[in-house]
């Protein structure tokens, strides 16, 4: 059987993103951490692995990119999940009676129209899955848990109430990970890397170049700290393209040559 490590508690959004990939049948492993994901299959402990990496809200996952920085794995594939949160409690708890609402800091920011609203204090925690998993195990008075529906079912946990995310169309794109590269499958596919360029006038767009000449369709473009000198950044580009397509590969021996630093962090089948 298939092993696939997720940041969060069972009833995450993230496991949910490992079984819309992989498939039901697959062992989904927690991780406390985005950092013990990529540990875990790095180390081998699983084969495979999901990391948040967009929210349509919040944005660019930032802590993915670094960690693919960082770590000998890649991006084989992409599945974006549709984020519904619900209010939940022990049962007994009205709506009118919470007081604190526990969740992941990104979502309680989605659902800041919702708390601020009721006057609720909100308390982060690691994971939206673990929020609920606290409330049902610690069943403070007042205390409610924002996360989703299969996590109330999950832990024994009433809904009080549905869709209590701001902006209602949300998602978050997962990125799957393997330690291999995903062969080039039939379909468009993307391509994601980051590099970092000499400090003078026009080096990003010499760059970049390296894409427009071959007209391949720039889908994102992001700078980052480059962790080695303040004040300095890496890009992160995602890109039209597979790395085994004859122009990606002529692109990235242009990259190669243009830039100080370049990393591809995967090709795979594009899933918008």
């Amino acid at each position: 059987m298939t092993a696939v490590a997720f940041q969060g508690e069972p009833g995450a959004y993230s496991e949910m993103a490992a079984r819309r990939f992989f498939g039901d049948t697959v062992e989904t492993v927690p991780c406390r951490t985005l950092a013990d994901v990529f540990q875990a299959l790095v180390t081998g402990r699983v084969d495979r692995a999901v990391a948040a990496v967009e929210n349509s809200q919040a944005g660019t996952i930032h802590t993915t990119i670094d960690l693919l920085r960082s770590h000998d794995v890649f991006a084989i594939g992409e599945t974006v999940v549709p984020v519904r949160h619900a209010l939940m409690a022990p049962a007994g708890l009205a709506l009118v009676d919470v007081r604190r609402v526990l969740s992941h800091a990104s979502a309680l920011d989605q659902c800041a129209a919702f708390i601020e609203a009721r006057g609720l204090e909100a308390v982060a925690v690691y994971d939206t899955a673990g929020a609920a998993k606290l409330v049902a195990e610690e069943r403070r008075p007042g205390d409610a848990a924002i996360a989703s529906v299969a996590a109330a079912a999950r832990y024994g946990l009433a809904i009080l109430a549905e869709d209590v995310q701001t902006i209602q169309d949300n998602r978050t794109r997962f990125l799957a990970l393997g330690r291999a590269p995903a062969p080039r499958s039939d379909g468009s596919a993307k391509t994601v890397l980051v590099f970092a360029t000499d400090h003078r006038p026009g080096a990003l767009h010499e760059a970049l170049g390296a894409l427009a000449r071959r007209r391949l369709n720039l889908l994102k473009l992001e700078s980052r700290p480059s962790r080695q000198r303040p004040w300095e950044y890496v890009f992160h580009v995602d890109f039209e393209g597979h790395r085994d397509d004859p122009s990606v590969r002529e692109a990235l021996a242009d990259l190669a040559r243009l830039t100080t630093f370049l990393k591809v962090l995967g090709s795979f089948a594009r899933n918008d």
